[in-house]
């Protein structure tokens, strides 16, 4: 068994779609629209062919996120290597993308970094 995909609703589908594009490298698939509902998406492919579909719908409710809470708390990428993850979380700090923790070891052994990114979301880099 594998995860098909995982799904994420967002307020501005064309901005979070670019950022997983450029600093991730994924692969963008034509939008979807449901004209009758104005439901919109776009699946983003990577690599290794774990897919994000990214979701937009009029009305959604958007609550304030914390970092502690229960449901899903990050996603994970990862770039293959520590200097990979230094380089990457050093270019999201400069393009101004809050950095959480790292890079660093954790006591579980990874070696990564999370930033606060995509409408408050977290997003964890590692090996």
């Amino acid at each position: 068994m594998k995860i098909e995909h995982i799904a994420m609703y967002v307020n501005d589908i064309e901005k979070v779609r670019d950022f997983f594009v450029k600093y991730l490298g994924g692969k963008s698939g034509d939008r979807y629209h449901n004209p009758k509902t104005d439901f919109r998406s776009y699946f983003i492919s990577f690599d290794d062919g774990a897919r994000l579909e990214i979701m937009n719908k009029p009305d959604l409710a958007d609550e304030k996120k914390s970092l502690n809470r229960t449901g899903f708390i990050h996603i994970a990428f990862s770039v293959g290597s520590k200097e990979h993850v230094n380089e990457l979380t050093r270019l999201l700090h400069n393009d101004g993308y809050q950095v959480v923790s790292g890079p660093r070891t954790t006591g579980d052994g990874y070696y990564e970094s999370c930033i606060v990114a995509v409408e408050d979301n977290q997003i964890e880099i590692t090996v």
